[in-house]
């Protein structure tokens, strides 16, 4: 019999059953009374989960939407830009930000570690900018960007824009729009939310929002905030047609959220994050992110000297877990497994055993049980 498939990459991350209900039930017309109060209770439940914020918006779109309404609403071509990057999708903002012509400057780390708050003040003392950007958890090198002593750095130049993309952290790693002085911050449903793919999240500061409103006309049209601001604040009016069983499927997640209390949520996906990776060290793997800066939402693993990673994978993948492969220039030298969102126990426990059998299959040295053994060390605690 075959083995039941568990999606462990970093990104779309298992859906439960409460909120794969939501997905399935039968799509309503988006004037309908019932969906416009359950659209509102949602937005109005995702605009203080984070801090204080003065806007939120819920758009039909991946990540990547979010990053280029995060740029088209604060700056305008001409513009100076940082880009702080640790990895391939810190630097997919480069091209975002050439092809609005500004003027972009590049923190780069490399990969494995992070660019410092030390490094991004200095820079931003030589000359200003519009806006910073920062990737919270980069899901190519699953490294963690220090948000909040970079937004220490930020507050002493009010007229920059600290722009997070949390697409890999929020919801399992803290952030806070007012403590960390965080402008914008965005997310897509599919990673620490535990939704499919298929809605952006962005939350605006009161800072963002006057930015907007000074740039007048934008020549971007479905991200333009000001296109989307008469929905977000009457979700009975019409723009572009909202994902009706998305909107549904994000309202449950939330209330998951909220129920189990997101400084509880933080503290689980640290503790899950950890023990996981003290598994794969366990095994004889190496974790790419340095330790001074590793994610816990996800584990970016280098096989030992003469594996294979397509045989591995596939091998992984008839063990019933699916992960990630290596990208730039880790591709065919590690794997990606997501820790992130709604995953429990069991799913862990699958996974690091799935693990083992396949480095078995495979002709790797491995004491079986000795991954689960650790990670149960951990999880036990």
């Amino acid at each position: 019999m075959e083995n039941r498939r568990l999606v462990m990459i970093p990104g779309p991350t298992p859906v439960v059953r409460s909120i794969q209900a939501q997905m399935g039930r039968d799509t309503v017309a988006f004037g309908d009374p019932a969906f416009v109060k359950d659209f509102r209770n949602t937005l109005d439940s995702l605009k203080d989960l984070f801090g204080k914020c003065e806007e939120v918006f819920v758009i039909a779109g991946t990540g990547t939407l979010g990053m280029e309404a995060a740029v088209a609403n604060t700056t305008k071509a001409g513009d100076n830009i940082l880009i702080v990057s640790n990895g391939f999708f810190g630097d997919r903002f480069i091209d975002i930000c050439e092809r609005k012509g500004l003027h972009v400057d590049i923190l780069q780390a490399e990969w494995g570690l992070a660019v410092t708050p030390e490094e991004i003040d200095k820079k931003l003392s030589e000359k200003h900018y519009a806006a910073v950007t920062v990737t919270h958890v980069d899901t190519a090198t699953g490294t963690c960007a220090p948000a909040a002593e970079i937004g220490k750095v930020l507050a002493k130049y009010p007229d920059t824009m600290y722009i997070l993309d949390g697409v890999c952290a929020t919801g399992g790693i803290e952030e806070n729009l007012e403590t960390m002085n965080i402008d914008i911050l965005f997310t897509g449903s599919q990673k620490a939310f535990g939704v499919a793919p298929g809605l952006t999240m962005l939350w605006a500061s009161k800072a963002a929002m006057e930015r907007r409103k000074s740039l007048g006309t934008i020549p971007e049209y479905y991200c333009d905030f000001e296109k989307w601001l008469p929905v977000m604040h009457d979700t009975s009016k019409y723009f572009a047609t909202p994902a009706v069983n998305m909107v549904w499927a994000l309202q449950e997640s939330v209330r998951i959220i909220r129920e189990e209390g997101i400084d509880a949520r933080y503290a689980r996906h640290i503790k899950n994050g950890r023990a996981m990776q003290t598994a794969f060290e366990a095994l004889g793997f190496k974790v790419l992110a340095d330790r001074s800066c590793r994610a816990v939402t996800l584990s970016n693993v280098i096989y030992p000297d003469g594996v294979n990673d397509a045989q591995f994978r596939a091998i992984l993948a008839e063990e019933g877990v699916m992960v990630g492969g290596g990208l730039g220039p880790y591709a065919g030298k590690m794997f990606r497994m997501g820790h992130m969102g709604n995953i429990d126990i069991h799913d862990m426990v699958s996974a690091i055993a799935a693990v083992e059998r396949a480095m078995f299959r495979s002709g790797m040295k491995v004491e079986l049980g000795k991954g689960v053994g650790a990670l149960m060390a951990e999880l036990l605690k």
